[in-house]
């Protein structure tokens, strides 16, 4: 986990270099239209924010959000972004210590994080984002599906079936990552006894938890 933080610190400047990529461009906006009506209205923790990408889809019909991340150096350019008509705020937080973070929460979100987190450890990371959520709110995962020539190739898998990448900076430095692409029955299992709902894209998949 370490590794991923530096890789994501040293990739601030060029995170979202990803979104522009032709091929998933009809996903993307497909993405952006599925988000806002399930936060409309709500109060939404948002984990691993980044440079607020999505907190600007969530911020069209939520009510309020506390976006979070590790890493000060994405959460400085996410606060460059304009936002609304949501009340947002930006808190530094590890996504394993949620309980740090003040307030109440309808709804969690946590984008192309899920990917990062080891097997092992899904049903732990769900139950601490579940902790967050009041009674009758949900959980919100999305992240990318493997597809041949879009995504890094994988590079390593262990013994628990996580897979990893080696991303290379725009100035040459490669960092190796965990990044895990999960079924919608391997997404299920590792999170039961929640229940799921998935829908599928190319590129991508959106879950709810309850």
């Amino acid at each position: 986990m370490n590794e991923l933080a530096d890789y994501y610190r040293e990739r601030a400047g060029e995170y979202d270099v990803v979104y522009e990529k032709p091929e998933r461009q009809e996903d993307l906006a497909r993405l952006r239209a599925l988000l806002p009506p399930l936060v409309a209205g709500r109060s939404v923790l948002e984990v691993a924010a980044g440079t607020g990408y999505w907190t600007k889809a969530l911020a069209t019909t939520a009510e309020s959000i506390v976006a979070t991340d590790l890493n000060d150096e994405t959460l400085a350019v996410a606060r460059t972004r304009s936002y609304g008509p949501a009340d947002v705020h930006f808190e530094t937080a590890d996504a394993y210590d949620l309980g740090v973070v003040p307030g109440c929460f309808d709804v969690i979100f946590a984008g192309f994080f899920w990917s990062h987190v080891p097997r092992s450890d899904g049903r732990r990371f769900v139950e601490g984002l579940r902790d967050r959520v009041e009674p009758g709110g949900v959980v919100i995962l999305a992240d990318n599906r493997y597809v041949e020539g879009s995504n890094y190739p994988i590079t390593r898998i262990t013994d628990d079936g996580d897979t990893y990448q080696t991303r290379q900076l725009s100035d040459g430095r490669t960092f190796e990552v965990l990044k895990n692409f999960p079924s919608r029955e391997q997404f299920a299992a590792d999170v039961a006894p929640a229940e799921v709902e998935w829908t599928e894209l190319t590129y991508f998949w959106l879950a709810t938890v309850c």
